[in-house]
């Protein structure tokens, strides 16, 4: 992989202590490069920040709508929740209406992220269950769409109906074929893509309300999902909740490794970077840069500081400082 350029700059006092750098590439409304850091085509896994994308068959293929979804559903599907208790029971409930239960599901057990639904389940001795894991909402979605196709029940294998519909959608957003693919951390299929097609993607999502055809119709589901529901697609205290919050016209979706993509319907921009040595601090940082850059976030909202800005310590003494580059400030 490319190095890219320096995107992100960690100050300790007036020394240089890190510096992290990657790519990024903003496309217009067309699809075509605006502005571009580092190397359009660097080929990336964009991990989940992808999973809007996975989602479009489940709702192109009727499956959203056979199945009586509604916007909850529809943004848990494209979320890395932190397996709180409403993200838990969101998909429990999900499952029960599909007559299923937590063993149909393949993205294996994971203990949340979320402090209190932890200590819940330590004080009551039990262990985490597959709901918790923060796909579990993509995986739902991908049994709803098996039960539509009546396609068997390992749907996370490659060449599952599922996951060829998956990457022929995946194809069609990123305007490319992906040239390999693998496994991600809960098991499904992860294809592969230049940052530049993830961003061209981004702006399809961007601009699907201009168009009338079954993609851009379920990307407009998708996309309003998450701006309305931001607490499902992550949870409280993460990047993705709580800069959708402050930003309520841009949907986002951080991912593994580094990545992280944006769209902004108001004005058609796809947004897509990838931190080179897969540091999710720095991609938070150049996200919100890009956001205050583009006039859709104050630098002075807390969501924006909180990624931005001066380095507190425990006791609140500022250390440092997070930093981008002149050029995405």
């Amino acid at each position: 992989m490319e190095q890219g350029e320096p995107l992100v700059e960690i100050w300790r006092g007036d020394l240089l202590e890190s510096l992290h750098c990657g790519h990024v590439v903003i496309c217009g409304p067309d699809g075509q490069i605006e502005e571009a850091w580092g190397s359009p085509d660097q080929l990336i896994f964009p991990r989940s920040s992808s999973k809007m994308i996975q989602g479009l068959p489940l709702v192109m293929s009727g499956a959203a709508h056979a199945a009586g979804l509604g916007p909850k559903q529809l943004a848990i599907a494209c979320a890395s929740h932190q397996g709180a208790a409403l993200h838990r029971e969101t998909v429990t409930t999900w499952l029960g209406q599909l007559g299923l239960g937590d063993e149909a599901l393949r993205c294996g057990p994971q203990a949340p992220s979320d402090l209190a639904e932890r200590d819940r389940l330590i004080l009551a001795g039990d262990a985490p269950c597959q709901s918790h894991n923060n796909c579990s909402g993509k995986h739902t979605g991908f049994l709803t769409l098996t039960q539509h196709l009546r396609a068997g029940p390992e749907y996370a294998e490659v060449d599952h109906p599922v996951q060829k519909e998956v990457r022929a959608a995946f194809e069609e957003a990123t305007g490319a074929e992906s040239p390999t693919w693998a496994i991600d951390g809960c098991s499904a299929p992860n294809f592969a893509t230049t940052v530049h097609g993830l961003a061209r993607a981004m702006a399809r999502y961007a601009t699907a309300h201009t168009r009338q055809d079954s993609m851009s119709k379920a990307m407009v589901a998708l996309r309003e999902a998450m701006q309305a529901h931001p607490e499902l697609v992550a949870g409280e205290t993460r990047a993705c909740t709580e800069l959708m919050r402050a930003c309520p016209a841009v949907a986002m979706k951080t991912g593994a490794e580094g990545v992280f993509a944006a769209m902004v319907p108001g004005s058609g921009l796809g947004i897509a970077l990838k931190i080179t040595d897969g540091t999710t601090r720095a991609a938070e940082a150049v996200m919100t840069g890009l956001l205050v850059r583009a006039g859709l976030l104050e630098a002075a909202h807390p969501a924006a500081e909180k990624r931005l800005g001066a380095i507190r310590n425990w006791r609140g003494l500022v250390t440092g400082r997070v930093q981008v580059p002149a050029a995405l400030a």
